[in-house]
């Protein structure tokens, strides 16, 4: 664990131990996992219960809260009913020892969700975390009014990285402009309805769903940018081209798209409204392609930094794979009417 400064001695220390009932002298041997853009995960065996538990230190936060880690333990304590996310066992954002948040949660098995074969078994996984219902009295999950509004500006935000860098590319620069205003452009013909609002995950990448088949139990996992909004919000981020070719070559078909939006409201049932579903997933299909090129775009800059904390081989890969001419100019088709 010698990536995280500090760790190798942070789950020595009491308060951790004794949460978790952890013998007093460590057993336990901690392995790296994953990492993605803002966490480290472990994975480590109770040396009294014989569970795999998993181990999430936060090192950033997209959504730029100074409590990152316990916001993602709340939303996942939210969602602990609908069987489909970990369960949380310990959490510390006091950054006292380690100057980073720390969260244990279940490991849970399965394996990455496969487009080809597995897309449907996200059906009914995102349906029942879309049912769960949220608390009348919910204060802490972040509740954009106008989602659309908000996730562009997110990205004008995102952009301005890239803008303003030296090391951007002109052409890229001016070409991204030009589809962040047909993305503005759209937003101010669309008016969603206002309807029914849950805790939505808005990364619904095919590594976080973790598949184990038909009949079983699926998951959804790693829950740092959960809202409370629109449920077609998640599925516009699930089904967008910049979403399924992230970790794949993927790019649904109109085809297999609108199957999947057949496929969640069947398995939603009459558990609550979905008359304007299909409607309002396409509207968050297009401004989500602009979500994850800018992303792509900022995160391009930030790659080039030599003191950056986590680093990716397959995800600088894949940022100039987003930022190609040829990329962009097929995202430009799910802009333009």
């Amino acid at each position: 664990m010698e990536r995280i400064k500090g760790l190798n001695e942070y789950v020595k220390n009491e308060k951790y131990r004794k949460a978790l009932n952890l013998p007093n002298e460590q057993e336990e041997e901690y392995t790296m996992l994953a990492q993605g853009e803002y966490n480290i995960n472990y994975v480590f065996t109770h040396p009294v219960t014989g569970k795999k538990l998993l181990l999430r230190v936060n090192c950033g936060s997209q959504m730029h809260l100074e409590h990152q880690i316990e916001y993602e333990a709340h939303a996942l304590r939210l969602m602990e009913g609908s069987g489909r996310t970990p369960k949380v066992l310990y959490v510390d954002g006091s950054k006292k020892i380690l100057e980073h948040g720390v969260l244990v949660m279940e490991y849970l098995p399965g394996h990455a969700m496969d487009y080809h074969t597995e897309l449907m078994l996200a059906a009914p996984c995102l349906a029942d975390i879309h049912s769960v219902p949220i608390p009348e009295s919910e204060e802490i999950l972040i509740h954009p009014q106008n989602p659309l509004k908000a996730i562009l500006e997110e990205c004008e935000e995102m952009f301005k990285v890239y803008l303003e860098s030296p090391l951007g590319d002109g052409e890229k620069k001016t070409y991204i402009r030009e589809l962040l205003d047909l993305g503005w452009k759209r937003e101010a013909e669309i008016q969603l309805k206002s309807g029914y609002q849950c805790c939505i995950n808005t990364e619904l990448n095919s590594t976080n769903l973790l598949i184990n088949g038909e009949g079983k139990s699926n998951y959804l996992i790693d829950w740092e940018k959960p809202l409370f909004g629109n449920p077609a919000q998640d599925l516009g981020h699930f089904l967008a081209p910049t979403t399924t070719f992230w970790k794949t070559d993927v790019i649904l078909t109109s085809e297999e798209m609108e199957k999947f939006i057949d496929a969640y409201i069947k398995a939603v049932g009459n558990r609550f409204k979905t008359d304007m579903i299909r409607e309002h997933t396409h509207a968050f299909i297009p401004i989500t392609c602009l979500r994850g090129i800018t992303w792509c775009a900022m995160a391009w800059v930030q790659y080039q930094q030599p003191d950056k904390l986590i680093f990716n081989e397959s995800t600088f890969k894949k940022l100039n794979a987003y930022l190609d001419m040829d990329f962009l100019k097929n995202i430009r088709g799910y802009l333009e009417p």
